[in-house]
């Protein structure tokens, strides 16, 4: 088949093939979308080696579970769906495990790390963005993320989400504005 074929086929299209073991097909996925699945998990770890593992996880569980996409929703938000549910696994499976120990027992000493210092005041601020964002409703988190996060436009958000561009304006402006709120609380309470 030409090049050019190709890429005139659907997302539906080219997940029902894959569904049916059309290895092209799934290979013309992954080069459509291997790009925004390693942003959306090295947006979510902010780490490059992580990123390139979970990128190739969820191509692996997209392979998997190709067949349970009904063409409900776009494609692209499905497959959005599967990178944040494999990253929120990683984290969960992160968390579960002990920490690194020596034969005896113990925790390694770390030596201190002059440039952990430096960045310490950056690591916190960003902590407090991460918690006031975990904070907001869904709806506004999710369009905040995809305008001022991923820079897509309203109507590009609009067709991801089902909703108009209205909508997608409307819940980023009241995203920022309970983010203002939330993290002025804090810096306040911070300050008495």
């Amino acid at each position: 088949m030409v090049d050019n074929e190709k890429s005139t086929r659907s997302d539906a299209e080219l997940a029902r093939l894959a569904a049916e073991g059309d290895a092209s097909a799934f290979d013309e996925i992954y080069s459509r979308y291997r790009t925004l699945v390693y942003s959306i998990a090295l947006r979510m770890t902010r780490n490059l080696a992580d990123a390139e593992d979970l990128t190739q996880d969820s191509f692996v569980t997209l392979l998997r579970q190709i067949g349970s996409f009904r063409g409900e929703a776009l494609f692209k938000t499905w497959l959005y769906r599967v990178v944040v549910n494999q990253v929120k696994m990683h984290f969960r499976h992160r968390k579960s495990r002990p920490e690194d120990q020596t034969s005896d027992g113990e925790l390694p000493e770390r030596e201190p790390n002059p440039e952990r210092r430096a960045d310490s005041q950056q690591v916190i601020d960003r902590l407090a963005i991460e918690e006031a964002m975990r904070r907001l409703p869904p709806g506004y988190r999710t369009a905040f993320n995809l305008y001022d996060v991923e820079h897509y436009k309203h109507k590009e958000i609009a067709r991801l989400l089902g909703c108009s561009e209205g909508t997608s304006k409307s819940q980023l402006h009241r995203a920022r504005v309970s983010l203002r709120k939330l993290l002025s609380a804090r810096s306040h309470a911070l300050q008495t």
